[in-house]
């Protein structure tokens, strides 16, 4: 077929296509090593002259199979699947960061990410400022510096929901000559293409929406192929100068627009191994196939859930941005117009306490360290997932003490608010 397949016939046919008398379900090739007639044949891999399987550590048939969907679904020319999020996002940047490195992220993700850029990637010597996404451009622009290699944000912000203008902040990377990486996790190629937008690099962590169904933990990277390493060549030298550990071979020169997925695979991975096991990669396929059908069931659920909320006297606010009193309202109709994610934000009236109280006393929604999943789940950033952060960090990422991030499930909407409402009522 010529015509381009629309995202839900990418989410049940892209990446595997078997063969004549093929299995017709992606194979798990739970295999470390392949087989190969001769010696030759293998140095020609190790070189990258030839394209093919060695060891599984730096590539796998099934984990290439699905990385493949997944760059399909976003419109890239190369992917690569990683163990965790967090190692996408630490292998994004560190693929064109090293010591004496620089990058800006916005303050308002993940407490996880916040953590890796702000104190363990600054023990590789590799500095990272925090910026508001509603800073002003010149207040953006003033934490550029010589040495800063990319700028990063994500779609939608983990756990406040803000959605991150990527227009923007990629015209503001781009002036300054690096790419903008965009964390598409919540959003999910169903719902937004930050390549559309300018964005360079996407990352996701595929353990939740993708999955959908809390049973594999993993990640991936997405290059757009569109940025020009070759036209900044003094700020990506890992890219755009020999590589002596392959015979002096240079990235860009022999890869192209593959040139920022190959170094990926051949350096990093090769080095630090950070590779799901097929297995995963196979459970995340299953995921990959009702994406499309999962998201939309989300979103609804979600919208419900906060227009419920928002007119509960005893809740003090709410962030969705399904709603017209978001602050990312129109953001999410320029960026998000069919949607967003089953992810809301809010606040109960009274103390620190009644947050507590109030997720306890719930039944249906239960308490996890996760999100993004097909069961509704809900956590209280600052006690959980950001606990590790003090409060002038909690207020510099954007956390209130009082936030509630409840993740809507594909359950009925009209259960999930009785759920709600007999949980408000305990007090």
């Amino acid at each position: 077929m010529n015509r381009k397949l629309n995202k839900a016939t990418l989410c049940v046919q892209a990446g595997w296509q078997p063969e004549n008398g093929g299995p017709r379900q992606l194979p798990i090739i739970q295999s470390t090593t392949f087989n190969y007639a001769n010696s030759e044949e293998m140095a020609m891999l190790f070189d990258l002259k030839k394209e093919g399987y060695f060891y599984t550590r730096l590539q796998n048939p099934t984990n290439d199979q699905v990385a493949a969907k997944i760059c399909a679904l976003e419109g890239g020319v190369g992917a690569m699947l990683t163990s965790s999020g967090q190692a996408a996002n630490f292998y994004a940047v560190f693929n064109i960061c090293g010591a004496g490195d620089h990058f800006i992220s916005c303050n308002d993700i993940y407490g996880g990410t916040f953590n890796l850029f702000g104190v363990t990637m600054k023990k590789l010597g590799i500095e990272c400022t925090f910026v508001s996404p509603d800073a002003t451009d010149e207040e953006i622009e003033a934490q550029f510096r010589p040495n800063t290699k990319l700028v990063f944000g994500e779609t939608i912000s983990n756990p406040g929901c803000k959605v991150f203008d990527i227009e923007r902040f990629a015209r503001l990377a781009h002036k300054h000559g690096v790419p903008l990486i965009v964390d598409n996790t919540f959003a999910t190629p169903v719902n937004c293409n930050p390549f559309d937008w300018g964005c360079d690099i996407v990352t996701h962590s595929t353990t939740k929406y993708m999955d959908g169904h809390g049973s594999q933990v993993g990640g991936c990277i997405v290059d757009s192929g569109n940025f020009d390493w070759d036209a900044n060549a003094d700020k990506f030298p890992g890219l755009t100068t020999p590589d002596e550990s392959y015979h002096g071979l240079t990235y860009t020169k022999t890869f192209g627009k593959m040139a920022y997925t190959t170094k990926l695979v051949a350096q990093l991975m090769r080095d630090l191994g950070s590779i799901p096991a097929p297995q995963n990669s196979f459970l995340l396929n299953l995921g990959l196939e009702t994406l499309h059908l999962r998201m939309a069931q989300h979103c609804r659920n979600a919208q419900r859930v906060a227009e419920y909320l928002e007119s509960d006297p005893r809740v003090a606010w709410v962030n969705y941005p399904g709603l017209p009193s978001s602050k990312s309202y129109e953001l999410a109709q320029k960026y998000l117009p069919n949607g967003s994610c089953g992810v809301l934000a809010f606040g109960l009236k009274g103390d620190r306490d009644r947050a507590i109280r109030f997720m306890d006393a719930l039944r249906l929604i239960r308490i996890a360290t996760h999100v993004a999943d097909a069961r509704s789940c809900v956590l209280h950033p600052a006690s959980h997932t950001h606990r590790q952060l003090s409060d002038e960090q909690l207020a510099e990422a954007g956390i209130a003490p009082d936030l509630i991030r409840l993740s809507c499930g594909i359950e009925d909407a009209d259960d999930l608010i009785a759920d709600i409402q007999q949980a408000l009522d305990k007090g």
